[in-house]
């Protein structure tokens, strides 16, 4: 009987970075043809619980920087499909909101990313499980 290979200590990055790419490839075709960027479906996604939030909220949720998601928001208030508006609690800070038609987008292009995902079955709610704990666990342990 062939003995396994042996585990090397970064072989964990190579698999999760592996199944990353593979799974952005995966969605950027569908979105592609939806007609929305993986960016654009960040920001859709953190806003279509119908909540606005700030722009520094956005930019952190959607991994990026606050210039980028500035321009990215501008072309999507163009397109109709959010639009700002001020914070009723804090005047000073800015709210960005899905648009009706945004929501219509948003539900449109979620229904076929959920379409075109691949399933682990039984495993989907662990496999989200144990990479929300590495994701905490790694955030806990960053260097200051």
């Amino acid at each position: 009987m062939p003995t396994p290979p042996l585990r090397r200590p970064d072989d964990l990055v190579q698999l999760l970075t592996r199944a990353e790419r593979l799974a952005s490839g995966r969605l950027q075709a569908v979105l592609e043809e939806e007609g929305c960027s993986l960016d654009a479906w960040r920001v859709l996604a953190l806003l279509s619980d119908g909540e606005g939030r700030h722009m520094t909220a956005i930019a952190e949720a959607a991994f990026l920087p606050p210039p980028t998601l500035t321009k990215l928001v501008d072309q999507l208030v163009d397109q109709n499909l959010l639009h700002r508006r001020v914070d009723p609690f804090d005047r000073r800070r800015i709210l960005a909101h899905l648009t009706p038609r945004g929501r219509e987008y948003w539900q449109r292009v979620d229904r076929a990313v959920r379409a075109g995902r691949p399933t682990l079955g039984d495993d989907d709610e662990l496999l989200r499980s144990l990479l929300d704990r590495l994701a905490a666990t790694l955030a806990e342990s960053a260097p200051v």
